[in-house]
C-alpha cells in the first residue's frame, strides 16, 4: 500500500503536528490557515519502525497501531466519521494525513452493527463527504505542495466542500505532483473550479486524477503547463460533460485532437480562450465550434498559427457567439475576415476585439460591419492596413454600434474621427481613440450636419496631433457629452476646452485633463461654474499650471465631488485649507503626490476632510514630515493613506 501512495510510515505524535523544532519538515507545516482540527491534548514522541530504501530500522520502543501496515491503518480510516476525527487522525503524521487524504466517498465504510442513530449518523456522514463545494483555496510559489493538497482535501470535506482550487507556482524542492491532485481528487468531488498555472511537474496522469474524482467540473484554466497533452484533455471531456468554460495558455503539448474532444463531450461549453499553443489549428477550432454552435458564447483566439478556414467556421458556426476576441492571428488574411462577415453566422455578437491582425483592411471589416447586425462594442488595435474610408464604411454597416475604441490606428486621420461621429449619430454612446498618431490639428469648415446626440463618453489619449481646431469642433457636434477624458495632450490650451465645456448641455459627470500642461486655472474655473453641479470625478495630475485658485473654485461650486486629483500641481497650504473650508464637500479620495508645496500647515486641513476621506495620497510630498503622516495615519483611521 505504500508503494501505491507513494510514501512510508514516519515518527509520528499523538494530538498535532510533530514538536521538534530540527526535524519539522517531516511533518506539515501548514501557515495561518490550515484545514485540519487540532485536539487540545499532550503531545508526546513516540519512537516506531520506519521503512528507508526497503530496510527496517528497529528502535527500541515500537506501538502497536504504527506498526500496522497501510492497508490495516487505510481499513480503519475509512470507518471514521466526516468532521473532528478525521481532521484529528490527519494531524499525526504526513504517513496518516496522505492516506485518509486518498480515501474517496465511495470507499467510506458504515458500521452496521452500531445503533440506529449511530447508523443515522454515519450514512449522513457519508453523504456530506465533500459537500456542495463552497469553499475557496489558492496556493502559490512555495505553499504549493502534496502535503498542502492533501491537508485541503481532509479539511475542507466537512465544511461544506471545496468549490474553486487555484494552483499558481510551485514549490522547487517538494511541488505539486500526481500525488497531490490524486488527493484532491479523492477529497473533494465537489470541486467546480480549477486553475493550475506554471507547473511544469503536473502531466498527464495529475489531470486525469481530477478528471476521474472531480466530475462535477464546471471551469477549467490551464496555463504554462508543457507536460499536459490531448490525453488528459481528452478524458476531462469525457468525464466532466458539465464543462462550461476552458482556458489554455502556453500549453504547447495541447492539439486538435484535445478541442475536438472538448466539441464532441462538452455540450455546456460556453466559454473558451486558447492563447499560445503552437499545436492548435484549424482542424481544432473546427471540430470545436461544429459540435458546440447552439451554447458557445464566448470565444477568444491568441497567438495561434491558425488561418482563414478558422474564421470562416467561426462565421458559419458561431450562431451564440456573443463575445469575440482575436488577437495576434498572422497567418489570417484579408479574406477570412470576409468570409467570416460573410458567412452570416455571427447575428448575435455583440462585442468583438481584434488586435495585431493583419487582415483587417478596408475591405474585411466592412464585410464584419455588415455581417453583424447587432455588434455594439468594437475594440480595433494595432489595425496597420485600416483606414479612413474602411473605419467610415465599417460605422455605416454597424447599425447597432455603440462603442467604439481605436488603439494605435496610425492610418486614422481627423477625417475617419469625424466620419465616425457623422455616421454614428443616433446611436454611438462612447468613442476612445489612444496612440493614434495619423491625427493631425488640422482647420476644418464643416457643412452643417446634425450634431451627435447620442454621445456620452469621449476619451482621446496620447494623440500628440489633436489640438485646439480639432476641439473647437468636436463641441459643436457632441453636446450630451458626461464623460470626457483628454489626457497626454500637449498641444490643448483653454482656448480649445473652453468651446468644448461651453456646449456640453447635459452636465460633465467625469473630467479627465491629466497630462494636459497648458491648462491654466481659467479652464478650472469654467468647469466648475459650468457644470459644478454635475461633477464627481476631476483629475488635474500633471497640469503643472493649476494653482490654488483651482482649489478654492472647486470648494465654493462642487458639491458632488467625491474623487480629486491634484498631483504634481503647483497648489499649498492655502489651498487645501479652502478646500478643507467648502460647505457642503464630499469627498472620498484626495490625491496630492508630488505636490511639493504642501507641508505640514495642511494637517488640520487633512484632518477635517478626512471625516470622509476614504483615500488619500500623499507620495513624494517632500515638505510634509514623518511624524505629520504619523499623526494622519492616527487620526484619520478609515481612511488608506499612501505616503
Amino acid at each position: 500500500m505504500s508503494q501505491v501512495f507513494g510514501f512510508s510510515g514516519d515518527n509520528f505524535c499523538h494530538g498535532g503536528l510533530y514538536t521538534n523544532p530540527k526535524e519539522a519538515n517531516f511533518f506539515l507545516s501548514l501557515g495561518p490557515q490550515v484545514d485540519v482540527y487540532y485536539p487540545p491534548q499532550k503531545r508526546s514522541r513516540v519512537s516506531v519502525p520506519f521503512v528507508f530504501d526497503g530496510e527496517w530500522f528497529e528502535q527500541k520502543q515500537k506501538t502497536s497501531i504504527e506498526s500496522l501496515p497501510d492497508e490495516c491503518l487505510f481499513e480503519i480510516f475509512r470507518r471514521l466519521p466526516v468532521g473532528e476525527e478525521r481532521s484529528a487522525s490527519a494531524c499525526v503524521s504526513k504517513r496518516w494525513l496522505m492516506l485518509l487524504s486518498n480515501i474517496c466517498k465511495s470507499e467510506i465504510c458504515s458500521n452496521k452493527s452500531t445503533s440506529s442513530n449511530d447508523e443515522n449518523k454515519m450514512e449522513c456522514d457519508s453523504e456530506e463527504f465533500g459537500g456542495e463545494g463552497y469553499l475557496s483555496r489558492s496556493l502559490e510559489g512555495k505553499k504549493a505542495t502534496d502535503v498542502r493538497l492533501a491537508a485541503i482535501a481532509v479539511g475542507t470535506a466537512s465544511r461544506g466542500g471545496l468549490g474553486k482550487l487555484s494552483i499558481r507556482g510551485s514549490n522547487s524542492e517538494r511541488g505539486v505532483t500526481t500525488l497531490g491532485l490524486k488527493a484532491v481528487a479523492s477529497g473533494c468531488p465537489s470541486l467546480k473550479s480549477f486553475s493550475l498555472w506554471n507547473v511544469s511537474s503536473v502531466g498527464d496522469e495529475g489531470l486525469i486524477e481530477i478528471a476521474n474524482g472531480c466530475q462535477k467540473l464546471e471551469k477549467l484554466d490551464l496555463c504554462k503547463c508543457p507536460a499536459i497533452s490531448d490525453k488528459a484533455l481528452i478524458t476531462v471531456a469525457k468525464k466532466c460533460p458539465n464543462l462550461t468554460e476552458l482556458s489554455l495558455e502556453s500549453c504547447p503539448s495541447i492539439r486538435n485532437e484535445g478541442l475536438q474532444a472538448i466539441g464532441k463531450f462538452c455540450p455546456n461549453l460556453k466559454a473558451i480562450s486558447i492563447k499560445d499553443c503552437a499545436g492548435v489549428g484549424d482542424q481544432g477550432i473546427a471540430g470545436l465550434f461544429s459540435s458546440t454552435s447552439l451554447v458557445l458564447t464566448k470565444v477568444k483566439l491568441q497567438a495561434l498559427a491558425v488561418s482563414d478556414l478558422s474564421l470562416a467556421v467561426i462565421g458559419h458556426y458561431g450562431k451564440t457567439v456573443t463575445d469575440l476576441v482575436l488577437n495576434f492571428l498572422p497567418n489570417v488574411s484579408e479574406r477570412g475576415f470576409w468570409v467570416m462577415g460573410n458567412a452570416n453566422g455571427l447575428h448575435k455578437l455583440k462585442s468583438l476585439t481584434i488586435a495585431s491582425c493583419r487582415g483587417v483592411t478596408d475591405v474585411g471589416i466592412e464585410a464584419v460591419g455588415k455581417g453583424c447586425p447587432n455588434l455594439k462594442s468594437v475594440h480595433l488595435h494595432k489595425c496597420a492596413f485600416l483606414s479612413d474610408n474602411g473605419l467610415i464604411s465599417f460605422t455605416k454597416a454597424a447599425i447597432s454600434l455603440e462603442s467604439l475604441q481605436l488603439e494605435e490606428c496610425h492610418r486614422i486621420t481627423q477625417f475617419g474621427f469625424f466620419g465616425v461621429l457623422f455616421n454614428c449619430g443616433a446611436k454611438l454612446k462612447a468613442l476612445s481613440m489612444i496612440s493614434c498618431f495619423g491625427i493631425k490639428d488640422l482647420d476644418l469648415e464643416l457643412s452643417p450636419v446634425s450634431p451627435c446626440e447620442s454621445l456620452r463618453s469621449l476619451s482621446i489619449c496620447n494623440c500628440p496631433g489633436f489640438g485646439n481646431a480639432t476641439l473647437s469642433v468636436l463641441g459643436k457636434l457632441c453636446p450630451q457629452l458626461q464623460q470626457v477624458e483628454l489626457t497626454g495632450l500637449k498641444g490643448v490650451t483653454d482656448a480649445g476646452l473652453l468651446p468644448l465645456l461651453e456646449s456640453s448641455e447635459a452636465g460633465l459627470v467625469k473630467v479627465n485633463l491629466s497630462g494636459c500642461v497648458n491648462l491654466t486655472d481659467k479652464v478650472v474655473s469654467s468647469l466648475v461654474n459650468l457644470h459644478g453641479w454635475t461633477l464627481e470625478i476631476l483629475n488635474l495630475e500633471g497640469c503643472i499650471n493649476i494653482s490654488n485658485a483651482s482649489l478654492a473654485a472647486i470648494a465654493e461650486h462642487c458639491q458632488l465631488l467625491c474623487d480629486l486629483d491634484f498631483s504634481m500641481c503647483t497648489i499649498s497650504d492655502s489651498g487645501i485649507t479652502a478646500l478643507a473650508h467648502a460647505k457642503q464637500i464630499n469627498l472620498q479620495i484626495l490625491s496630492l503626490s508630488g505636490c511639493t508645496l504642501v507641508t505640514d500647515r495642511s494637517l488640520p486641513a487633512l484632518r477635517k476632510l478626512g471625516h470622509t476621506l476614504l483615500g488619500l495620497n500623499i507620495q513624494h510630498c517632500n515638505s510634509i514630515s514623518s511624524s505629520a503622516v504619523e499623526m494622519l495615519v492616527e487620526h484619520l483611521w478609515r481612511c488608506d493613506i499612501l505616503s
